[in-house]
């Protein structure tokens, strides 16, 4: 039930994205959609057609060639869409600000793309025709739809004009990275490997003043020969200026590689500030849920 819903939430999202902004303010998108909207802004015909015809098309083509759980993904949000389409797409008006409308379309996109793939199911589009490809001739699954959308968003140039297609090109680069936050959440954090002379120093410091879990394991110096300890610590991003600067302060000279997290789940790597004193071990004992 939790899956329907977010197929829903999210596809309704998606339509809304197309038919309140897309359409009135003459911005594209990538894959079958797109196509849609640019038969539409050159024929007229309404995307909740169009869009449901490219399918069923590509559909009885491929259906040789397609797994079977990318058709009961699909069978059903390609409908919904085209329904929810056909249902909003008068409710639409043209913004002053094309801009704006192209950052909103682009928002609402990538939430609702989140929502579905997080539900496990997807709206078709090019990765059918790639996937056929791929069977028939071979060619690379990714390179294949990359290439598929880089090229219904450049034929937009010839209907809807160069600025309007880079108008289209900022929604997508907004809908990807509004995509990526809401799989990978909002709450960003920042994977910390350190090595250091004085790391047992650093340790105690970061889970007595920082209240964040610490776990130390040993490495080898592949020039120096020697073993050294290193210790993996994960902060919240807003958390790792004090991080650094507490690093600094015991040892200038450490060495210090900083990776982007999306997403932490499980273990012990936050807890409350009292729940670290007079502790000597590397890893603290859980205590889920608490903020550093």
């Amino acid at each position: 039930m939790k899956n329907i819903i977010y197929i829903v939430i999210g596809t309704f999202l998606f339509a809304i994205s197309v038919t309140l902004l897309a359409m009135p303010n003459h911005i594209a998108e990538g894959g079958i959609v797109g196509l849609s909207l640019l038969i539409y802004f050159g024929l007229g015909i309404s995307p909740s057609i169009s869009n449901l015809v490219i399918f069923i098309i590509l559909l009885a083509v491929g259906i040789k060639f397609l797994p079977r759980h990318m058709i009961y993904k699909t069978i059903l949000n390609v409908p919904l869409l085209s329904l929810f389409i056909y249902l909003t797409e008068n409710l639409g008006k043209p913004m002053e600000d094309p801009l704006l409308a192209a950052i909103f379309a682009g928002l609402l996109t990538g939430v609702g793309f989140g929502l579905i793939y997080q539900a496990g199911s997807s709206v078709g589009g090019t990765s059918i025709i790639a996937l056929m490809l791929k069977v028939r001739l071979g060619w690379n699954l990714t390179g294949t739809g990359f290439a598929l959308d880089a090229l219904v968003v450049l034929a937009g140039i010839f209907i809807i004009g160069p600025v309007y297609t880079m108008y289209t090109l900022i929604a997508l680069f907004i809908g990807k990275l509004a995509t990526d936050y809401v799989l990978g959440g909002f709450d960003s954090k920042k994977a910390v490997n350190i090595i250091s002379p004085k790391i047992q120093e650093i340790s105690h410091r970061v889970m007595n003043e920082m209240s964040s879990s610490a776990t130390m394991f040993e490495g080898h110096g592949e020039y120096t020969k020697e073993k050294r300890s290193v210790l993996y610590v994960v902060v919240r991003s807003h958390r790792l200026l004090h991080l650094k600067r507490l690093i600094k302060e015991i040892d200038p000279n450490a060495f210090v590689v900083i990776h982007n997290v999306k997403d932490v789940s499980g273990g012990t790597f936050f807890a409350t500030h009292h729940s670290y004193y007079g502790q000597e071990s590397t890893t603290v004992p859980q205590n889920k849920g608490n903020n550093i």
